[in-house]
């Protein structure tokens, strides 16, 4: 989970798996899976770096690159 801030200064915590896009058009713009749109402060460097972490938190980056090393 990532915490965030929505333009009225309202902070949030989102699902970091539920996100598919992320877009800066000028303000951040997460697109969720099920097509809902979200608009934050935080820049798109910042909310990649967010999930980022979080990924690395719950060792789904771990997985992911063992799962890479098996393939090969």
């Amino acid at each position: 989970m990532i915490q965030l801030t929505r333009l009225n200064d309202e902070t949030f915590t989102l699902n970091a798996c539920m996100i598919e896009q992320i877009q800066s058009h000028p303000d951040t713009t997460i697109t969720l899976l099920n097509g809902k749109k979200l608009v934050v402060k935080e820049s798109e460097a910042k909310v990649v770096d967010l999930v980022t972490y979080y990924y690395r938190d719950i060792g789904v980056q771990r997985v992911l690159k063992e799962a890479g090393e098996a393939n090969e």
